[in-house]
């Protein structure tokens, strides 16, 4: 038996693990405050809409920008820079005195929170292999989901105690303590004195590895590359169309359990935990799976694409929430599509890895994730006006009905045209500093 290649890699995913735990824990607080944020900014629903509309904006602009500057700088630096704004931006919701108050922090929030996802999904690529990465990454993306189980429990304990301007001080300041952790312990592979030799010859046994991008020293690829092949769109429409349904999940759950079920909001939602908990268990099961597969022979793109159409097929159920008999009927349903969603969400961010070099994996996620955040940008302005539309006419169930449809379908119609743009995903290659396109 060969010897183990050691397991310092996994230490790196348990950082990444805990960052974005902290990263959904403050993004998810305003859903959780929603009924009291009402009251108290006297919101409509659109105007709910709106400022979930700044945030992904915010976000969108916040991913192009830190998915370049990542690839310049380095992911340790990139990293730090990027929770340090939005654990100040998530504290100084506190601050809000007004609507527009309000509107600013989101805007921090967004612009901070964007560099968790470029950061990660590069970290992973300099740190696994390929047939380890949709496994890593679905750990990891899995803190979203840990996020969200302890802020329904954590946030209306604080609210209900302390007032809703704590509840953003206390979740904001945690993401204080991870920087020190991280930037006490992390560096690339290269230059980490705890990583063994053979370890190391693991990490970068994928054939396209140069001396270059193992050293991290390739020189960033620029968008007008990126952009001119269709392996980048075909992550875009990918993520696009399938990231706005994940924050409507996000934003509008809580408010959708508490005006179908009357729950109260100042107590801790068990339902929402268990949701998240079912959420959890698809992100490491959907990394799981395609690596599972590319271990026992099959290749990377016909893995991924195969898992991926699976994940986008366990989603459609959720078109059947508004006639669940119960309340845990409707659990199952919207719990299930959550999870096949980390599921696809592991796999898609892998893909960027798979097609592109690991001096632009950053930079394409950051076009990607922008993309996605376009979509985030104009479904909740969908959302808003369709529940403000069905709620005058006192059905409000009705239109949940039509979104719950339009989330059903999302995935299968993204995996149809990610597989038309790139069918057998093949890896660009980018020349250095100019390339020829690949179709």
């Amino acid at each position: 038996m060969s010897k183990p290649p050691g397991n310092y890699r996994w230490t790196i995913v348990a950082l990444l693990f805990f960052a974005t735990t902290i990263n959904y824990l403050d993004r998810q607080v305003v859903g959780l405050l929603k009924p009291t944020l009402e009251k108290e900014f006297a919101w409509s629903e659109l105007d709910y809409s709106r400022i979930v509309q700044v945030f992904s904006a915010a976000y969108a602009v916040g991913l192009l920008v830190f998915g370049r500057f990542i690839d310049r700088i380095g992911t340790k630096m990139g990293y730090s820079i990027a929770i340090i704004f939005w654990s100040l931006a998530a504290m100084g919701h506190a601050l809000a005195t007004s609507t527009l108050g309000f509107i600013f922090a989101r805007i921090g929030l967004g612009l901070g929170e964007a560099g968790n996802f470029p950061a990660a999904i590069k970290t992973v690529a300099e740190w696994f292999p390929k047939k380890e990465r949709a496994l890593a990454t679905g750990i990891f993306n899995s803190g979203a989901n840990i996020g969200a189980v302890v802020a329904p429990i954590l946030v209306p304990w604080i609210l209900g105690i302390y007032g809703w301007q704590m509840a953003f001080i206390v979740t904001g300041a945690v993401g204080f303590i991870w920087l020190v952790i991280w930037y006490i312990t992390y560096e690339i592979p290269a230059k980490q004195a705890k990583l063994s030799k053979a370890e190391f010859d693991y990490i970068h046994s994928d054939n396209e590895t140069t001396p270059d991008e193992i050293a991290d020293h390739g020189k960033p690829v620029s968008w007008g590359q990126l952009l001119s092949v269709r392996q980048t769109w075909a992550f875009v429409f990918g993520k696009m169309l399938t990231d706005p349904i994940w924050w409507f999940f996000l934003f509008w759950l809580q408010d959708y359990f508490s005006t179908t079920f009357h729950l109260d909001t100042k107590k801790p939602n068990l339902y929402l935990a268990v949701l998240y908990t079912l959420v959890s268990i698809g992100s490491i099961g959907g990394g799981y799976l395609s690596s599972a597969l590319i271990s026992r022979g099959w290749s990377v793109w016909k893995a991924r694409k195969t898992s991926m159409l699976i994940f986008a097929l366990l989603v459609i159920p959720v078109i059947a929430v508004r006639f669940g008999p119960d309340i845990w009927t409707t659990v199952a349903l919207i719990g299930l599509a959550g999870a096949a969603h980390q599921a696809w969400s592991a796999n898609i961010f892998t893909t960027a890895s798979d097609m592109f070099p690991k001096r632009a994996v950053s930079s394409v996620v950051g076009i990607g994730s922008m993309a996605g955040s376009v979509g985030g940008i104009i479904f909740p302005e969908i959302v808003g006006r369709i529940l403000d539309s069905y709620k005058q006419a006192g059905d409000v169930q009705s239109g949940y009905g039509i979104i719950f449809l339009m989330c059903g379908s999302a995935y299968l119609l993204a995996w149809l045209v990610m597989h038309l743009l790139a069918p057998k995903m093949q890896p660009v290659t980018l020349g250095q500093p100019e390339s020829e396109p690949v179709a």
